[in-house]
């Protein structure tokens, strides 16, 4: 009885320490300790990013928005996911209706919200992946390797930066084709039930 006990409160315990894993900042934005705080300046983040031998991803939110919290105690709060892009990315976090400056590739310098309408980007979270080196003249939403607009379940998300990591834009296999060869792999190897 005692066992069970016990093992009830560390699961809950467990839990709610996931489900706080992000705190909510002064522009009512989730806040993962790993993000990166930047000028904004897109170039020289990507250019840090690839100095720490990663790959630069932004990341567009909004106050209130429920899929971005959602995102932040159930995707980014679990360790397999966080520990991936951790490893791999710089994450920079952007406020799609926030006044902060931004310097886009092109070298308009802009704020926040004004960047995100230049974009195209109206979904919340959008990740923008971008390309190992910073392009000349182009704009980020030209410039980007891949776009997730909108809130997506665990592998779905996982999956897209692992098909980044790996420069699966490059090739042939289109990151749909990639997510449903992983997810039958991981199938047949017992780690994920038929859905």
């Amino acid at each position: 009885m005692f066992r069970r006990a016990f093992l009830t409160i560390a699961a809950v315990a467990a839990l709610s320490a996931q489900a706080w894993s992000s705190e909510i900042g002064e522009d009512g934005l989730h806040k993962e300790e790993w993000f990166s705080l930047t000028f904004r300046d897109v170039a020289e983040d990507i250019e840090a990013a690839k100095d720490e031998g990663k790959r630069l991803v932004m990341i567009f939110e909004q106050r209130g928005c429920i899929y971005c919290a959602q995102m932040h105690t159930k995707i980014l709060s679990d360790p397999e996911v966080s520990d991936f892009i951790k490893a791999n990315f710089k994450v920079v976090q952007y406020n799609m209706f926030g006044d902060e400056e931004v310097t886009d590739l092109d070298g308009e310098v802009l704020t926040e919200k004004t960047a995100a309408r230049k974009w195209g980007y109206v979904f919340t979270p959008t990740m923008v992946f971008l390309p190992e080196d910073a392009p000349e003249g182009m704009t980020v939403a030209e410039a980007a390797v891949a776009t997730m607009p909108g809130a997506f379940g665990k592998w779905t998300f996982l999956n897209m930066f692992k098909w980044v990591s790996e420069k699966g834009y490059e090739g042939e296999e289109h990151f749909q084709k990639y997510h449903a060869r992983i997810i039958n792999e991981m199938r047949a190897a017992g780690r994920l039930d038929a859905e």
